[in-house]
């Protein structure tokens, strides 16, 4: 009666494992395989570390970095290979390459795999590692250190510094290109009127226009676009206050102008504007708005006009006028 009672107990559980909808869970196994567990010192050998479990299972496997224990190595360990199984379920694979340098059978430690609240173990497995048979009695069993072999030559080892030296070598020639070319480069001057002599504030506005059309900043050179401007108005002031202002620095210019013309401050602030945004584009590389450098032409030239010196006209007497003078010369020495 107690036998018929377990076949009928066996056979209900049967058909609840087969009910639809129902899912099983297995157990995560770790296990680990040797490919050679008896070595000689410093031969080396593998481990194949594998961990199944189920897909949506989250295992943590900690794997050792240097040491597996005291006297065995690892060298290297491969990336995880994962592959699928039947009833969705997974099997992650490692290699893992070991050494010793001390001979001793070893009981190599178990892995382990923390599944959740569970930490797993896998089994253990025995490294022998021997010394090679040596018969110090006789001379012939052992032998001395070989010399080092020198390698074959093979040109693809020395792609690398070839092509280094041929990279420098284009460098080389690059650079003496292009200073050979800045040598040969005519120095870009300001065409100054050579004609009859101008006054200067003329001279100053006809070097003002030049710079206008060359349209420099227009092609991103600001620095020099400032340069010839404010070397425009240091000719200028030179010749207009008879005062040498071409190796004086702004401020020393400003002052000039502060003494020429006291109390006028417009004609002061207008080249103070250029002469500072001059250096900042020269020494602190400043880029101006567009807006800016018109506003420093524009300045540049409203500083030439209000500040140059009118000639006093001469008045150049008519031809009638001289007419009459010599007839009425001539008229009062026929008199006399």
């Amino acid at each position: 009666m107690n036998l018929r009672k377990y076949h009928i107990l066996c056979v209900m559980l049967s058909c609840l494992a087969l009910l639809p909808g129902m899912k099983s869970y297995a157990q995560t196994l770790v296990d680990v395989k040797i490919d050679v567990a008896d070595i000689l010192i410093g031969e080396q050998t593998m481990l194949h570390l594998s961990v199944t479990t189920d897909k949506d299972k989250d295992v943590l496997i900690p794997l050792p970095v240097e040491m597996l224990m005291n006297g065995v190595e690892v060298l290297h360990i491969t990336q995880p290979d994962t592959s699928d199984i039947k009833n969705n379920r997974i099997t992650i694979n490692y290699d893992l390459v070991i050494t010793s340098f001390d001979s001793s059978l070893y009981l190599l430690p178990p892995f382990i795999a923390i599944d959740g609240r569970d930490t797993l173990f896998s089994n253990q497995v025995a490294l022998k590692v021997s010394t090679p048979d040596v018969n110090l009695d006789d001379p012939e069993s052992y032998y001395d250190i070989k010399n080092v072999w020198n390698p074959p030559f093979v040109l693809a080892d020395y792609y690398a510094i070839i092509y280094g030296i041929l990279f420098v070598l284009f460098l080389i020639c690059v650079v003496g290109y292009f200073i050979q070319r800045m040598r040969n480069r005519p120095d870009k001057e300001v065409k100054i009127y050579d004609g009859p002599k101008l006054p200067p504030h003329e001279l100053a506005i006809l070097e003002l226009k030049e710079v206008r059309e060359r349209k420099l900043w227009q092609q991103g050179r600001n620095k020099e676009y400032y340069t010839e401007v404010t070397d425009a108005l240091r000719r200028y002031i030179s010749s207009r206050y008879n005062e040498s202002v071409m190796e004086k620095t702004s401020s020393e210019i400003l002052d000039v102008i502060r003494n020429e013309e006291p109390g006028n401050k417009e004609i002061y602030d207008t080249l103070k504007q250029i002469l500072q945004l001059s250096d900042f584009v020269k020494f602190a590389k400043m880029h101006p708005l567009p807006d800016e450098n018109d506003l420093s032409m524009s300045n540049a030239n409203l500083f030439v006009e209000r500040t140059k010196r009118i000639e006093a006209a001469t008045v150049q007497p008519k031809e009638d006028d001289k007419a009459n003078e010599v007839s009425n010369d001539e008229s009062t020495i026929n008199k006399q």
